[in-house]
């Protein structure tokens, strides 16, 4: 494993860590989820250019769209969360209750 692939690995697996590990509030979900998109991006970037394949040069532009698209979605939940509730906290949250 050359140590570019362990950075984007390391990166995307920290990620994913502090997204199952720290769930408190739903920004920190949401910065998790970014770094993951973001590491997956770069990733894919390199391997696109490692192959110098022009079947897959679209493939991180699509994934950039929609890693934004989840981002804007985020967000808005987090605003309707934050307007509702009062807080981000993830443990005030009960989706029993409307």
């Amino acid at each position: 494993m050359t140590p570019t692939h362990f950075t984007f690995s390391t990166a995307f697996l920290l990620g994913l860590a502090g997204l199952a590990f720290h769930r408190t509030h739903l920004l920190s979900a949401l910065l998790c989820l970014e770094g993951m998109m973001l590491s997956l991006f770069l990733a894919l970037s390199l391997w696109t250019l490692e192959f110098t394949s022009t079947n897959f040069s679209a493939a991180p532009l699509l994934l950039l769209a929609f890693s934004a698209c989840e981002a804007s979605a985020g967000l808005a939940l987090l605003v309707a969360t934050a307007r509702t509730h009062g807080t981000d906290n993830l443990q005030n949250l009960n989706l029993l209750q409307c």
